[in-house]
């Protein structure tokens, strides 16, 4: 479904991605690892057509998207939820999920899809006047990831969702993420949370340094003696 060739990306003359190569195949989910400025973040807005690639491919569904501008690659079927949510805070709920289907032109689909996500959200429904910036962090993560369903996308990039939540919301996020995933969509999940992120996913990718230097069954790599080291706390 997505797949990533011999990418490399920058920051102005920083050179954040150094030839990263992945695919996601339909109805996985996929985890990719690392520390702080491995290059994760750069990896999903390169996907995403935020950063640019300086060299390389980005193919979605066999089309090549590194060209294409963001908004057209949602359009495509492909969204993403950002690192620190990025909700519109001074918008009401209802609103910001309205925004999250601005490329959907039928707008019975578009209210299908908004009852389709109160139901998976029932905390959104009972706030849907409320303004976001007054939500919890939680709740405030289900509203980023609502306004990305509101794309009816097949493919869901999500960055960092547990950042910031207690342990107890987090579990709910994953087990939001797992049914999602079992509606038919596609994961692709940067997650601080190595552990958790690992019992999820199918497979996974270790980025270190703007390089894959590791990949396999997320099985497997929960027994790697470098990944339990290094990411695991053992």
């Amino acid at each position: 479904m997505l797949e990533l060739k011999g990418v490399h990306s920058f920051y102005g003359p920083i050179e954040a991605l150094k030839g990263v190569s992945l695919n996601v195949r339909e109805g996985e989910i996929v985890s990719l690892l690392g520390g702080n400025g491995a290059g994760k973040t750069t990896t999903l807005m390169t996907i995403s057509g935020v950063v640019k690639t300086r060299q390389g491919e980005v193919h979605y569904k066999g089309r090549r998207i590194d060209g294409l501008r963001p908004h057209e690659i949602v359009k495509l079927g492909l969204c993403q939820v950002p690192e620190g949510r990025r909700i519109f805070s001074r918008l009401t709920v209802r609103e910001n999920l309205e925004m999250g289907a601005y490329t959907v032109d039928d707008r019975k689909l578009a209210g299908k899809t908004m009852d389709e996500v109160y139901g998976l959200f029932p905390v959104l429904k009972e706030r849907s006047s409320q303004q976001g910036g007054t939500l919890s962090g939680g709740e405030q993560q289900m509203l980023a990831i609502g306004r990305a369903l509101m794309s009816r996308p097949e493919l869901l990039i999500l960055d960092e969702p547990s950042l910031g939540l207690a342990p107890i919301v987090v579990a709910k996020i994953f087990k939001i993420i797992k049914d999602i995933n079992g509606r038919g969509v596609t994961v692709l999940l940067v997650e601080q949370n190595a552990k958790a992120a690992l019992r999820l996913a199918n497979r996974a990718y270790v980025l270190e340094t703007g390089r894959i230097t590791l990949e396999g069954p997320a099985h497997d790599l929960m027994e790697d003696a470098g990944i339990k080291k290094a990411y695991l706390g053992e």
